[in-house]
């Protein structure tokens, strides 16, 4: 039987932003994933105090945001949310994502994160997209030229995703932490993604093996 992942801890600690009406679905794949395969999934929340998610479910953090340090993290996910529409609600999570990439620790970031991603100016140099092309230029930000019309984009250690693609969100995650080795990452996204039934074998394999 295999153990707990907290008991075969290997690969560090990632740490999962939360916060009210945060979207559910976004996030799933790539932390149930990450947690089966040797990482810590911890969740950060804007205080002590638990949070609402979009479907309704109550999140305790694990810890606030004034005691996340790039330092401890291997990555950190930034969920979409409709607080990111509304003002600067979110802001200080944006100002995480700097001091992370700053530090040479990866962030990654989907539907309205994208947003705050902008507005911080981490999309203005680099590669990236985003639920809608507009929604980001309404920000004023400066990386306009750099938008993609694709599922999900990895530009030096920064991940964006539009809100309708969690799979390709957690494909670049598992890529960019080097979890899953390339035929089984292909074999993961063909399996979730298209549902195609030929990609089980080869993660069967690739899980008996480990």
């Amino acid at each position: 039987m295999r153990a707990h992942p907290d008991d075969t801890l290997q690969n560090g600690t990632v740490h999962l932003a939360v916060y009210d009406t945060m979207a559910d679905w976004e996030t799933g794949h790539a932390t149930a994933t990450l947690a089966g395969h040797g990482y810590r999934v911890l969740s950060v929340g804007p205080g002590p105090e638990p949070v609402t998610t979009l479907g309704g479910l109550r999140v305790l953090p694990d810890l606030p945001l004034e005691r996340l340090d790039p330092a401890d993290s291997a990555l950190l996910i930034l969920p979409g949310a409709e607080t990111w529409t509304a003002g600067e609600t979110l802001a200080p999570f944006a100002e995480a994502a700097r001091e992370f990439v700053a530090a040479g620790v990866p962030v990654a970031a989907i539907c309205g994160a994208t947003l705050g991603l902008a507005r911080a100016g981490l999309l203005d140099d680099r590669a990236h997209t985003s639920g809608a092309a507009g929604m980001l230029a309404a920000s004023g930000y400066g990386g306009a030229a750099h938008y993609r019309e694709a599922d999900a984009v990895t530009d030096r250690d920064v991940i964006t995703a539009g809100p309708t693609d969690p799979e390709p969100f957690a494909r670049e995650i598992l890529a960019r932490l080097d979890v899953l080795e390339p035929e089984v990452l292909d074999a993961w996204f063909r399996l979730y993604a298209h549902s195609d039934a030929s990609a089980y074998p080869v993660l069967a394999a690739a899980e008996a093996a480990r």
